[in-house]
């Protein structure tokens, strides 16, 4: 899945990211800026939370409960130093929870991931537009 949206298409951008992803564990990548965590509190809405989504930045990681009883994970590792951070947080007991699982600047935690990912790539086309790319690797 490949395509160039709006913010006002937010919506129908995230209910297709939900549609196409093949795992439950999103890697979000783009630079700063280019509305990662905007993206992901729009897919966290469309899978039933009626939480307003926050970034994890200093937290590293929020949980959120949709009303259709799934729990979801928000992870924003910017600011951690090292992997070891994220183990001490239990990143592997978020992973193969079987919950959906959504990582901003994954980078940080490379070694970490599990092989079933689902890649989200996205690029700042002009200040107001955007592409979006979903890769699947396994």
């Amino acid at each position: 899945m490949k395509q160039e949206y709006v913010l006002n298409q937010l919506p129908n951008v995230a209910k297709s990211v939900i549609a196409n992803a093949k795992h439950k564990i999103l890697l979000f990548n783009g630079e700063m800026g280019v509305g990662k965590t905007t993206l992901i509190k729009e897919v966290v809405k469309q899978l039933g939370v009626d939480d307003v989504a926050n970034s994890p930045t200093f937290s590293l990681v929020n949980e959120y409960h949709s009303d259709k009883g799934e729990i979801i994970y928000h992870f924003d590792f910017y600011r951690i130093e090292s992997e070891e951070e994220a183990l001490d947080i239990g990143i592997e007991d978020y992973f193969y929870s079987d919950a959906w699982c959504f990582i901003e600047w994954g980078e940080k935690v490379q070694n970490l991931l599990p092989l079933d990912i689902t890649n989200v790539n996205i690029d700042i086309l002009d200040e107001n537009r955007r592409t979006i790319q979903l890769k699947i690797d396994e």
